[in-house]
């Protein structure tokens, strides 16, 4: 899969809210992806930031589906 593939897709969490939109990744010095950055759905306030940003651990990743990616938080 390509990162520009997975930009297109809605973040979710289990409850099914939607997170934000991917922006960003992170990756290690070998080239592992470690995190999705978002930016912020604005109605989800519990993880508001002051920089309007979620940074998502790789492991957090759940399943990525077609439309969406779950993530367990």
């Amino acid at each position: 899969m390509r990162l520009s593939e997975l930009q297109y897709k809605d973040i979710v969490n289990l409850e099914g809210k939607k997170i934000g939109n991917i922006i960003d990744v992170k990756i290690d010095q070998s080239g592992k992806l470690i995190s999705l950055v978002l930016e912020e759905n604005k109605k989800f306030l519990r993880f508001k930031s002051n920089e309007g940003e979620t940074e998502i651990g790789w492991d957090k990743i759940q399943r990525i589906g077609e439309d969406v990616i779950l993530v367990k938080l």
